[in-house]
């Protein structure tokens, strides 16, 4: 099973202290093992409640041995004005009671990786955060125990066609103490919703703002590592598991950089961009060229590109060498030419 954290912070004042709220989100993936049904932290896990017979989802369900089903998160299809209904079950693995308070979010992607987070309670949701109603937003779960709570994603009759990702999530209500620090913190497990409303779907996925950065060195084979950094943006409506593969062709087309099958550590969600930064190591100390960049989704129908110019070299260092061979070039000949001359006299 695989999880991620994403944090916020908030901040009290009680007298002089600055206490800081973090909230530590553990999410599934979107391809979680076989073997894996709840997003969990250790001490509570949050998971759909085990459907009927066949299971609600033949792609997210797996049989269990009692005749029910398995799922590893929600997903959902709906046209504009319906409602869908589930289950989620909040597990209690810890030896004491742990009351937890229960809402849903949007999900979008960290700008920096492209991972999966939700947005904060305090903040505005737009789709699966506002059309999501829990029939009890607390409960008290015993210690060992699990509870189960019925919600509704009411989808309003206006809902844009597309892909809808959220979360509905437990949060710890009793705020933890860093060792040593004056700085609280809260944590919280979520069950993801994968909610698709039914109309044109229409994918799209773009490549902009390619960059290379590299300190040139004053001499070659003495600079650091350098980094080529690209934006992926989804203007479609349709999640995407983009594949980035990147290439550095140089001097007489010679490829000096090759990383392929680059992926983000979740889906590209709609109408998010990630801004994604791949190390290249030790690049060739007398080197110039382009990097060519290619973005895929994973059934191959979108392809997209991009490139910049790089370069490894010092111009400057380059050309005094130059220079300097020459001179140097220019002395031999001249100090030939002188003993030629001498020795004709």
């Amino acid at each position: 099973m695989h999880l991620f954290r994403t944090q916020l912070t908030h901040h009290r004042y009680a007298a002089v202290l600055i206490t800081a709220l973090a909230l530590a989100l553990g999410l599934l993936t979107a391809g979680p093992p076989p073997d894996a049904y709840a997003a969990d932290n250790g001490r509570w896990s949050v998971f759909p409640a085990k459907t009927g017979k066949d299971g609600r989802d033949g792609k997210a369900g797996k049989k269990a041995a009692n005749g029910k089903a398995h799922r590893a998160y929600f997903q959902m299809k709906a046209d504009p004005g319906r409602t869908v209904r589930d289950k989620v079950t909040v597990s209690n693995l810890a030896k004491e009671p742990v009351t937890f308070l229960l809402y849903a979010a949007d999900a979008y992607n960290t700008p920096r990786d492209g991972g999966f987070a939700v947005r904060e309670p305090t903040e505005k949701q737009r789709s699966v955060g506002v059309w999501t109603r829990l029939a009890r937003s607390e409960v008290t779960v015993p210690a060992g125990g699990r509870t189960t709570v019925p919600f509704t994603v009411a989808v309003p009759r206006t809902a844009s066609p597309g892909d809808h990702p959220g979360a509905v999530i437990a949060l710890d209500k009793r705020v933890a103490r860093a060792k040593g620090t004056g700085v609280g913190i809260r944590q919280a497990v979520g069950a993801r919703i994968y909610l698709q409303v039914n109309g044109e779907r229409r994918p799209g996925l773009s490549v902009q703002d390619v960059h290379f950065d590299y300190e040139v060195p004053l001499l070659p084979g003495f600079g650091k590592d350098a980094t080529v950094t690209y934006t992926l943006v989804n203007n479609g409506n349709v999640q995407l598991e983009p594949r980035v593969d990147l290439k550095a062709k140089g001097l007489f087309g010679r490829t000096s950089f090759d990383s392929a099958g680059n992926k983000l550590p979740a889906e590209l969600m709609p109408g998010q961009r990630v801004r994604i930064t791949q190390k290249w190591a030790a690049p060739p100390p007398l080197d110039w060229g382009n990097v060519e960049l290619t973005a895929s989704d994973k059934g191959g129908e979108l392809v997209e590109s991009g490139s910049t110019a790089y370069r490894t070299v010092n111009w400057g260092v380059l050309v005094t060498l130059v220079l300097v061979v020459l001179v140097l070039i220019v002395g031999v000949v001249v100090r030939r030419h002188r003993a030629r001359s001498a020795v004709r006299s």
